[in-house]
C-alpha cells in the first residue's frame, strides 16, 4: 500500500510538472515570464510535497493504530512468554511502518525539490526569486 502511494505521488509529480516545465523549449527573457516560470514551479513543487505529507500522515496514523491493536490483542494472551512476544513483535512492526512512511517521505520530498531545481534553472530568474534558500525548513522525517 505504502509503495503504491509513493508511486502515485511520484506519478502526480510527473503529471504536474510535465505540462509545467514545457515551457523549457522556449526563450525566457522577461521578468515578468521568469517569474511566472519560477511560480509554476514552486507551485508543482508544492503540490507534490503536499501530497506526500498526507501520504506520511495516512503511513504514521496506521503505525499508531495497527500497533494500539497489536498491543490490545497481547494483552489478552495468557502467558508471560505470549505476551512478551506478541509486544515485541508489535513494537517491531510498529518500527519498521514508520522507517518505511519516513524514508517514502524524503525520497519523495528530495524529488520534489530535485525536480524544482531542475526547472528553476530553465527559467533563469535571478535567484532572489527562488524560495530554494528555505529547504531546510521542511520537516525532516525523523
Amino acid at each position: 500500500m505504502k509503495k503504491i502511494l509513493g508511486v502515485l505521488v511520484l506519478f502526480a509529480l510527473v503529471i504536474i510538472a510535465v505540462p509545467a516545465f514545457a515551457q523549457t523549449g522556449a526563450t525566457v527573457t522577461s521578468p515578468a515570464i521568469k517569474i511566472a516560470c519560477v511560480g509554476t514551479a514552486v507551485n508543482a513543487r508544492e503540490v507534490s510535497i503536499d501530497a506526500a505529507v498526507a501520504i506520511h500522515e495516512t503511513a504514521i496514523n496506521t503505525a499508531y493504530t495497527t500497533r494500539a491493536s497489536a498491543l490490545k490483542s497481547a494483552y489478552t494472551l495468557t502467558t508471560v512468554a505470549e505476551v512478551k512476544t506478541a509486544v515485541k513483535t508489535a513494537w517491531a512492526n510498529f518500527k519498521t511502518s514508520v522507517k518505511s512512511a519516513n524514508t517514502t517521505w524524503r525520497t519523495t520530498r528530495n524529488s520534489a525539490w530535485s525536480t524544482f531545481r531542475t526547472a528553476t534553472k530553465v527559467c533563469k530568474a535571478p535567484t532572489a526569486v527562488s524560495d530554494v534558500g528555505n529547504v531546510a525548513s521542511e520537516i525532516s522525517g525523523q
